[in-house]
């Protein structure tokens, strides 16, 4: 986790710089986030919207979607609680701002209503998008798996602060949340190699089901 890493090694005398970051911290474009595979242009540009920066914290080594696949691989058949795929922090001169990319198992494809603060998208078996989080559920086969029943799975994008609501255009902020979570779903649909790409497209689509 970037934001760790550093708040670590800050002030860590011959381990960092003089100006106290560890020798290993690179800001890099949101393109080369998690992996490198994870986030698209589209899904950069959105971060933008969201974090308000063009720029982050370099990924931990262990922050990629491959390492994500593969535990989730081993978690198979599950269900699982929510574990972390990637964390996205804004870098130190910028304000701080942390994003949650998550993934978990689920018994079974959504049902009932959602909460009414989200937005329904056509993308996978249920998308769903908030002002300040966004989630997709999709179904996987794939010959990685050791049942030929499948998976469903989520990925989550996340910043809920529970002292400030989001601020700025709600619709353009679910957009754009939704465009990451698209991003990094497809980025997990294709390293699970799931059938037909978990349903996924490979674009976001953003109209109301």
């Amino acid at each position: 986790m970037a934001g760790l890493l550093f708040l670590g090694a800050a002030g860590c005398g011959d381990d960092g710089d003089d100006d106290g970051l560890p020798k290993d911290y690179k800001v890099v474009a949101g393109t080369q986030l998690c992996g490198g595979k994870a986030v698209s242009a589209d899904a950069s540009r959105a971060l933008k919207v969201i974090t308000g920066s063009s720029r982050f914290e370099a990924s931990g080594k262990e922050y990629t979607v491959a390492k994500a696949a593969a535990d989730l691989l081993w978690a198979f058949p599950g269900p699982t609680v929510t574990e972390d795929a990637c964390r996205v922090y804004t870098p130190r001169d910028a304000p701080d701002f942390e994003l949650r990319i998550t993934w978990r198992i689920s018994d079974s494809a959504p049902t009932g209503a959602p909460d009414p603060k989200f937005t329904v998208l056509k993308m996978g078996e249920e998308t769903l998008a908030a002002a300040d989080q966004a989630y997709v559920y999709f179904a996987c086969r794939s010959d990685r798996f050791s049942s030929t029943s499948g998976a469903h799975i989520v990925m989550g994008v996340e910043h809920r602060d529970p002292w400030k609501e989001p601020e700025g255009n709600v619709e353009a902020l679910k957009d754009a949340y939704a465009t990451v979570a698209h991003s990094v779903s497809l980025a997990m649909a294709k390293e699970l190699r799931c059938e037909k790409n978990g349903g996924l497209p490979e674009r976001p689509v953003l109209d109301p089901a």
